[in-house]
């Protein structure tokens, strides 16, 4: 998408700038639905800021397929959510979890202005394909923070958390109707209601980002430190949600059996830091308890949409499908 004269003029009014020198384009947006751009500003506080600008009219075409009224209806829900996600909670987020901080939001009647800050002038600057153990760490202790923070947090019971997904994640099942008729997999699909109310059950829950793949990450230069990005889909779940989705992106499921163990100890410990730290007042065994109880189910739940969404997809492979039935028996589906 070209930047416009006027969509230039605007980002530089709004960040204090006296122009934009020039632009970057980091990423389209998945499905045709706008751009990701970085935008270089002169003589103003920061270098440069990130820009996403949304269209909002349906794209004519998807990249699995799923061109439906539905498909369109939840992406259109999903904006209005980030939006909503860093207008009021982004800004306030423990710097354990860092995340950009909006400098300014626009609705227009056919599209979205978001512009946030840069994370690599923060340090974030690296964003990795080859992942290494330390990355999955960040990754692992960014997420045990973002979830100590929110724990026990009930979007129903605020107007201000109504503009929250009720059930965060990408694939929840309230939204994914036509990749669950899709779904072959009988005793997978029968089970699928049981499977997401166990989840919306849980005693603890908190806020997922909802989309927690190794993509939506930026580290530091060493890899110590992560911050995330991408909270179209961020609402309230159970902890789980999001560490199996980190992991289905980083694991090598060849050796998965014995990695994804080590990672989940990890993460645990980093959350029962987290909870010491920020809500000392809650039991973390026993919310480890009940989220480690919880895991394959979580994987159940992912490989439900999965099976039904992109049924020849890498990531279904004897270590999810293990879990997957481990789930089903843990239910007695």
């Amino acid at each position: 998408m070209p930047v416009s004269p006027q969509l230039l003029s605007s980002i530089a009014q709004f960040t204090q700038a006296s122009s934009v020198s020039r632009t970057h384009v980091i990423q389209t947006l998945w499905g045709g639905y706008g751009t990701l751009f970085r935008a270089y500003l002169n003589d103003a506080e920061v270098p440069s800021v990130v820009v996403k600008y949304i269209a909002l009219p349906q794209p004519k075409k998807h990249p699995k397929g799923w061109n439906t009224v539905t498909s369109h209806q939840r992406k259109l829900d999903s904006y209005q959510v980030e939006v909503n996600w860093y207008q009021y909670f982004a800004n306030n987020s423990h710097n354990e979890c860092f995340v950009p901080h909006c400098v300014y939001v626009e609705r227009l009647d056919d599209a979205i202005l978001l512009i946030l800050d840069d994370l690599s002038p923060a340090g974030y600057s690296e964003v990795v394909t080859s992942v290494r153990q330390v990355h999955i760490e960040s990754c692992l202790s960014w997420l045990a923070f973002f979830h100590a923070q929110y724990l026990h947090t009930n979007c129903s019971s605020s107007a201000i958390y109504n503009g929250l997904w009720p059930s965060g994640t990408y694939w929840h099942l309230a939204t994914r109707p036509d990749e669950l008729d899709a779904l072959e997999d009988l005793r997978l699909k029968n089970a699928a209601d049981l499977i997401d109310q166990t989840l919306n059950d849980a005693q603890y829950q908190t806020l997922v980002h909802g989309d927690a793949k190794l993509a939506n990450f930026c580290f530091t230069p060493e890899g110590t430190k992560a911050a995330a990005v991408d909270f179209q889909y961020v609402g309230q779940g159970c902890g789980m949600k999001d560490v199996i989705l980190l992991l289905s992106s980083v694991l090598d499921f060849s050796k998965a059996a014995d990695q994804a163990p080590v990672y989940l100890d990890y993460y645990f410990a980093q959350l029962s830091t987290a909870l010491a730290t920020l809500q000392p007042q809650l039991n973390a065994h026993s919310v480890e308890q009940e989220w480690r109880n919880l895991y394959p189910i979580a994987w159940a739940d992912f490989q439900r949409f999965v099976k039904g969404w992109s049924p020849e997809h890498w990531k279904i492979n004897d270590y999810t499908e293990a879990l997957t039935v481990q789930a089903l028996e843990q239910l007695g589906a």
